[in-house]
């Protein structure tokens, strides 16, 4: 059985161009959402056509993009499809699982990602040890200055302010202050016991 899944990311956008290619290409059940395919966001519409998806079943795109954002999870994603022996069909790139070729060209996709990832993980490496070199670290710049520090250890220790107005004052979360006065979460709580 063909399925065929269309996606647009923003509810402006019209599906009407997908439905038409889906439909053309013979798919005989079609899902379809109005969800953008960035990593980490959920598709119901495509966990529900996966869901569906039987041994021998195509799964049928209007274009590979419809997988997912990054080119590594659309090739998790035909990897995860092939161990189930689920067959997968890209119509704008004819990409064809059940093809010698749509194979060749899936797997040359495939090396291309992971190529594409380890020169990015290379460059970042090089650039965090040229940074280290000039003396400075890689990572997020810390919340609190050692100033905010001073002024939160002193409104602590006053002790008539609570942990969420000194947290609202300094301009951070009241997990963030926690994680630097863990001291505050232990009296917070033993003040809420007793």
């Amino acid at each position: 059985m063909l399925v065929g899944y269309a996606r647009v990311s923003t509810q402006d956008q019209n599906l009407d161009l997908q439905r038409d290619a889906l439909t053309k290409a013979g798919c005989e059940r079609l899902f379809e959402e109005k969800k953008s395919g960035k990593a980490g966001n959920k598709r119901p519409a495509f966990e529900a056509a996966l869901a569906f998806l039987r041994p021998d079943d195509v799964l049928v795109v209007w274009k590979l993009d419809r997988l997912g954002r990054s080119l590594v999870e659309m090739m998790r994603t035909i990897d995860g499809l092939r161990r189930q022996e689920i067959h997968f069909r890209s119509l704008t790139e004819q990409f064809d699982s059940h093809t010698a070729h749509g194979r060749f060209a899936l797997q040359v996709h495939g090396a291309m990602a992971e190529y594409f990832l380890d020169r990015n993980r290379e460059r970042t490496m090089e650039g965090l040890k040229a940074a280290l070199a000039r003396g400075r670290k890689g990572g997020r710049p810390k919340a609190l200055s050692e100033a905010d520090l001073e002024v939160g250890r002193a409104l602590l220790a006053a002790g008539n302010i609570s942990v969420a107005e000194i947290a609202k004052r300094l301009g951070v979360s009241r997990f963030t202050f926690y994680s630097y006065f863990p001291q505050a979460r232990t009296r917070s709580q033993a003040a809420r016991k007793g």
